[in-house]
C-alpha cells in the first residue's frame, strides 16, 4: 500500500487525466457538431428577436402643462434613460386627459405618461398600463384676501361661503388640477358657476399675484416652480379642507398629508397651525406593448428618482403597487417580487444595452447551450456516423486507387503512387475518432501500409503478364472440374 502522499498524487493525478480527457471529447465535438450547433442557435436567436426584439433607443413620455412638477421630474428621467444610453423625449400636453387620449390611441407615438389619479374613468381605458404610483400630489388651495378658517369652506344651502361671487381658477379643462376641483366641489354640493375661470397653472399663479383672480385651484407637488412661488408669497395664503377624513372616504384615492407649523417657512411661521392637505397620486403609465426592458429602465428611474425621501414621502414609499389607477404590467408585477436582482446587478456595471443583451445571453442562449450538448452527446449514433462515415471515405478513395492500378498500372508511375498514398495517409492521420472506432481507423492506416508494400515489393500484384494470366485460369478451372 503506497504513502498517503503518493495515494494524492496519484488521485490528482486521474482527476487531471480524466477532466483532460472531457476537455478533448468536449472540443471534438464541438468541432465535428459546430454547423448544427450554429443553425439551432441562429434558430433561437431568431425566434427570440421576434418573439422580444431589442428594446427602442428613443421612447417619449408625456409630461402635462408647463411649469409643474411632472416636468421637472420628466428631466430628471430623461438624464436617467441617457446615462444608458436610451433617449427620453419630453412631450408637453394640456393635462391629464390628452396623456390618456394619446396613450390609448394605438397609432400614436407616445409610450408613457406621468398621470393623477382619480382624473379618468378607468372602465372606459384600454390597452394602458401602470407601472405604480410614484409620487404624492397635494390639492392645494391659495387665495388673496382675510384668513379663512375651515368653517368656511363648509356647505352653506349646498355651496360653499367663500366661493360665493369670487374669481377662482380650477385650472385648463383636461388637466388633473381640473379633474380634482370639480370633484372636491361636487362631493361637497357646489356646482361651479360661471365666475370660475380655467387658466393653466403657470398663467394663474400671475393672475393671483397681480390681484386679477381671488383664488385658484391647484394639484402638483411642492416642490414645483407654481406651487413654490405661492407658498413664498407672504400675500398669498393657504386654505385648507376640514373634514380631510371624510374626503377620503367619499373619494377613496385621496390620501391625507400632514403639515406642521412653520414648515415651509419657519421664519414668517408658515403655516401658523399645523395643517391636514388632501392629496391624489402621480402614476407612471404605459402603452402596454412598451418593450420589457425599458419597461423595467422606467422602474429603476421610479426607485431612484421618486424612493428617495421628500417632504410628504418616505424613502422607499415609492414606486408603490397599491391603489394603481390601471392594471399593473406584468413586469411591474414581477419587478414588485423580485425587483430582477441580477438585471440591477448588471445594469451597475454595463450600459442598458449592453446588460440587456448579456441577460438575453444568461437566460436564453447559455441554457440552450446546457441543454443542447448533452442532446446532441444522446442523438443515436450521431457522433459515431460522422467518424465512421471519414473512415469509410478513406476506405472508398483507398479502393478506387487500387482499382485505378489494377486496370492503368504504370511502373513508371510508382513515385506518384507512393505520393498519392502518403497523403491519402497524412489524411487518415488527421482525423480525431473516439475509442469506440480505434479498431477500424487503425484498421484503415494498416490497409493504406498493406496497398504501400504491395508497390514497394519487386513482384507487382497490380502487373501481371498473361502467361501468369493463363496458368491462373487453367488452376481455376482444374479446381472447378469434379474429382
Amino acid at each position: 500500500m503506497g504513502s498517503f502522499k503518493e495515494n494524492v498524487k496519484e488521485t490528482f493525478l486521474g482527476l487531471s487525466e480524466s477532466a483532460q480527457e472531457r476537455w478533448t471529447d468536449f472540443t471534438q465535438f464541438l468541432q465535428e457538431t459546430w454547423p448544427v450547433l450554429v443553425l439551432l442557435l441562429a434558430l433561437i436567436v431568431g425566434i427570440g428577436i421576434y418573439a422580444d426584439p431589442p428594446p427602442p433607443r428613443h421612447v417619449m413620455i408625456a409630461t402635462g402643462t408647463a411649469g409643474g412638477s411632472s416636468e421637472i421630474l420628466g428631466k430628471r428621467y430623461a438624464e436617467f434613460f441617457a446615462k444608458r444610453g436610451i433617449t427620453l423625449e419630453l412631450v408637453p400636453t394640456n393635462g391629464a386627459q390628452e396623456n390618456i387620449n394619446r396613450l390609448s390611441d394605438r397609432k400614436d407615438p407616445l409610450q408613457a405618461a406621468f398621470v393623477q389619479a382619480g382624473v379618468v374613468h378607468t372602465k372606459d381605458v384600454t390597452g394602458i398600463h401602470s407601472l405604480g404610483v410614484i409620487a404624492y400630489d397635494p390639492i392645494w388651495f391659495f387665495y388673496r384676501g382675510p384668513e379663512l378658517n375651515a368653517k368656511d369652506f363648509q356647505g352653506v344651502d349646498g355651496r360653499f361661503k367663500y366661493f360665493l361671487g369670487k374669481k377662482i381658477s380650477i385650472g385648463n379643462e383636461g388637466s388633473g388640477t381640473h379633474a380634482q376641483a370639480i370633484k372636491l366641489l361636487k362631493v361637497s354640493g357646489y356646482e361651479p358657476g360661471p365666475n370660475f375661470v380655467n387658466l393653466p397653472n403657470d398663467q394663474a399663479v400671475i393672475a393671483l399675484q397681480q390681484g386679477e383672480i381671488d383664488g385658484v385651484f391647484m394639484v402638483d407637488t411642492n416642490y414645483s416652480p407654481n406651487v413654490q412661488a405661492l407658498l413664498n408669497d407672504p400675500q398669498v395664503k393657504l386654505g385648507t379642507f376640514g373634514r380631510v377624513e371624510a374626503y377620503t372616504k367619499l373619494i377613496p384615492y385621496l390620501s391625507i398629508l400632514e403639515v406642521p407649523e412653520g414648515a415651509f417657512d419657519l421664519k414668517r411661521n408658515f403655516p401658523n397651525t399645523d395643517l391636514k392637505l388632501l392629496a391624489t397620486t402621480t402614476n407612471l403609465l404605459i402603452d402596454d406593448r412598451m418593450h420589457p426592458a425599458i419597461q423595467f429602465l422606467f422602474l429603476q428611474a421610479a426607485s431612484e428618482i421618486n424612493g428617495k425621501a421628500t417632504f410628504f414621502a418616505k424613502r422607499g414609499e415609492f414606486p408603490s403597487f397599491k391603489n394603481t389607477m390601471l392594471p399593473e404590467s406584468p413586469v411591474a408585477i414581477h419587478f414588485e417580487n423580485n425587483n430582477y436582482p441580477f438585471l440591477v446587478t448588471m445594469l451597475s456595471y454595463l450600459p442598458f444595452w449592453l446588460a440587456e443583451l448579456v441577460n438575453h445571453i444568461v437566460f436564453i442562449v447559455l441554457p440552450f447551450l446546457i441543454l443542447s450538448y448533452p442532446l446532441l452527446q444522446a442523438l443515436p449514433g450521431f457522433r459515431t456516423r460522422r467518424m465512421q462515415n471519414k473512415i469509410n471515405r478513406l476506405y472508398s478513395d483507398l479502393k478506387g486507387f487500387e482499382q485505378e492500378l489494377l486496370i492503368n498500372f504504370d511502373l513508371g508511375k510508382l513515385n506518384e503512387y507512393l505520393k498519392r498514398l502518403d497523403l491519402l495517409e497524412y489524411r487518415a492521420l488527421n482525423i480525431k475518432v473516439s475509442r469506440r472506432l480505434a479498431g477500424e481507423y487503425y484498421s484503415l492506416r494498416t490497409s493504406i501500409d498493406y496497398v504501400r508494400n504491395c508497390l514497394n515489393r519487386g513482384v507487382q500484384p497490380y502487373q501481371i503478364d498473361e502467361t501468369s494470366v493463363a496458368l491462373a485460369g487453367q488452376v481455376l478451372t482444374k479446381m472447378d472440374q469434379p474429382g
